[in-house]
């Protein structure tokens, strides 16, 4: 059951890798297409879209290699695996996230007190719709492969694309109100507010990223999951306590104690174990589950109970 964890973890990783490589090709067709309309316009604006995309194609190529690292099997070194490696893509996305809305800003405030003519705007726009629709098509693939996969990884990099599209719309919003008033001033306004919201998901990012670095524990309703698992089989005068979780990028780690009678055989504990384990894996995919059996009867057996008053007041 454990070799089988493994191999749809890597199965999952080989499959993201091949979303990412849809995320690295969006990235070279978007910049080429709002470069180009960047080059047209001279918009300031429009330079903060280049900019977030340019950011999007480093940070496919961070997650391609952080999926790769990801996907390797357990080694002496790692003995839980490298799943963790999806943490620093998603660190490094938000660090670079971060890096483009200061760069945009730094581009911007000098416009606001010199604003510059803009030219060709109908063919930029349309340009940067097109680079959108693009990028919108791209993320909503990835979010949905995220989710079913687990990864932080494709999450990351999917909301990064829609912060692009809305980024992207943005600009092209305040871009239209500025041909049809002349109020140039718009332009390098609507960078810098690009610029901060883009910095809010660079924060936001940054936030998941270090609970994940911190082995958060596994959602409420997954414990809830393990909980209502394990509660099927006290009827029989079994008790459960020392109950802990965590994530590691796509795969979960679940361990907790197992109290049986004393006079069970440790073949009979041996079976309990290895079914409760089985149930946990297939309730939820992807996880790893340790047991540790004690006899019920000895009171050392329950000296982590008072631990799990401690986490649960």
């Amino acid at each position: 059951m454990k070799a089988k964890v493994q191999t749809e973890n890597k199965t999952g990783n080989q499959t993201a890798r091949r979303y990412i490589l849809l995320s690295i090709a969006a990235a070279l067709i978007t910049m080429g297409l709002k470069f180009g309309a960047y080059r047209l316009t001279s918009s300031v604006g429009l330079f903060s879209d280049v900019a977030e995309s340019s950011v999007n194609l480093i940070a496919a190529l961070a997650a391609f290699w952080a999926l790769t690292v990801a996907a390797q099997p357990p080694d002496k070194e790692h003995t839980f695996g490298h799943s963790k490696a999806e943490y620093f893509s998603s660190g490094l996305e938000g660090v670079l996230i971060l890096v483009a809305a200061i760069g945009i800003g730094i581009t911007a405030i000098p416009r606001v007190f010199n604003p510059q003519p803009l030219a060709e705007l109908e063919v930029g726009l349309g340009l940067s719709l097109v680079a959108s629709l693009v990028n919108g098509g791209v993320a909503l693939i990835l979010l949905k492969a995220g989710e079913r996969l687990r990864s932080i990884t494709l999450r990351a990099d999917a909301h990064h694309l829609l912060t692009d599209v809305w980024t992207s719309m943005g600009v092209v919003a305040g871009l239209v109100v500025v041909k049809l008033t002349g109020w140039l001033i718009l332009d390098p306004l609507m960078a810098i507010l690009v610029a901060l919201h883009i910095a809010w998901v660079s924060v936001q990012l940054l936030q998941e990223t270090m609970a994940g670095l911190m082995d958060s524990a596994l959602p409420e309703a997954d414990q809830a999951i393990i909980r209502a698992t394990l509660t099927a089989y006290q009827a029989q005068g079994i008790h459960f306590h020392a109950l802990r979780t965590r994530v590691a990028g796509a795969r979960n780690f679940v361990s907790f104690h197992v109290l049986v009678p004393g006079d069970w055989t440790v073949q009979k504990g041996h079976e309990l174990c290895d079914i409760l384990e089985k149930s946990i894996m297939t309730a939820l995919p992807g996880t790893h589950v340790m047991t540790h059996l004690e006899p019920i009867e000895d009171p050392v057996s329950w000296a982590d109970a008072e631990l799990d008053r401690s986490h649960n007041p």
